[in-house]
């Protein structure tokens, strides 16, 4: 009698092992099926970051738009030419709608950038927020293995609000930050970076 209760906790105390086990194990099975993308919008597939920076007094960032030091004529204080920044506002996003076939390896980008401000260094420095340029790249690229990337990108600058016209004897006239330009490049990621959101490649 004693046997048999022994037996008995012990088959009670060894199924239900068993059927995690079991099940465990057909989880593990079905799983590659379950973690296939989707044809169209798979899991994450707009991705990216925003940010919003602020410079301190005698950092601001310089667009390359005025002269510095500023002429005399410029009129100092009460110069037009202020295209030093004091905020940055900031993103990137990256969009990659199909999740199967070849074309799941092509993803699109966008990173966009608006610099506001009034100051002029050594003369005056604000807190003003008035805005100054719109600098934003836009392309398109190709996941390939070992994290490289093949990408195509095109880049301009748009002046915003006064900074459309020129500003007086100061003013430099440039296009803005690097201008307008394009490139093709290859990217290589490393340690995971930019891997966690991305469907899966190769």
């Amino acid at each position: 009698m004693k046997m048999t209760l022994v037996v008995g906790i012990l088959l009670c105390s060894c199924v239900p092992q068993g059927r995690s086990q079991t099940s465990a194990i057909l989880s593990a099975k079905s799983s590659p099926a379950a973690s296939q993308s989707s044809t169209f919008f798979p899991h994450n597939w707009i991705r990216g970051y925003t940010d919003f920076a602020v410079a301190p007094s005698h950092n601001e960032p310089d667009l390359g738009r005025c002269m510095f030091p500023q002429p005399v004529t410029a009129g100092g204080t009460t110069s037009t030419c202020t295209a030093y920044a004091r905020y940055l506002f900031s993103g990137y996003i990256e969009l990659q709608p199909l999740g199967r076939t070849t074309a799941r390896h092509f993803f699109m980008f966008f990173e966009p950038r608006f610099s506001f401000g009034r100051n002029i260094p050594q003369t005056t420095y604000a807190a003003s927020m008035e805005p100054i340029a719109y600098d934003r790249s836009i392309g398109i690229g190709f996941q390939l293995p070992r994290n490289f990337e093949l990408r195509a990108t095109q880049h301009q600058v748009d002046y915003l609000g006064r900074y459309g016209r020129p500003l007086g004897p100061a003013d430099l006239r440039t296009t803005g930050p690097y201008g307008l330009y394009s490139t093709f490049s290859v990217r290589w990621s490393f340690g995971g970076y930019g891997r966690q959101g991305a469907p899966s490649a190769y």
